[in-house]
């Protein structure tokens, strides 16, 4: 995992109990939104730009990127696409 990502999932956890709590349970769903958000950032776009080049509404990147539990694959490859970015699904075993 990114250490971007690692840090922010520990300032949040210090700073908001419910996330900290949930953490394990929503792991996966955070993830996505968060690797979504450090595309876009690292990318320089806002989300209102990457609604108008993905043609998905602002309100839906806003989503994707601070809970995204049943998320479409094809929505985030999308937006993906759209950061100049592709999805890569791996299968491993369960724990």
């Amino acid at each position: 995992m990114n250490n971007d990502v690692e840090d922010y999932i520990e300032r949040r956890k210090r700073a908001d109990r419910t996330f900290a709590k949930d953490f394990d349970l929503g792991y996966e769903e955070f993830k996505i939104g968060a690797m979504l958000r450090e595309a876009r950032e690292r990318a320089g776009v806002t989300q209102e730009k990457l609604a108008r080049i993905s043609n998905i509404k602002r309100s839906a990147i806003s989503c994707l990127e601070n809970h995204a539990a049943d998320v479409r694959l094809s929505t985030v490859s999308r937006v993906a696409r759209a950061l100049g970015k592709a999805v890569r699904i791996e299968l491993v075993e369960a724990s």
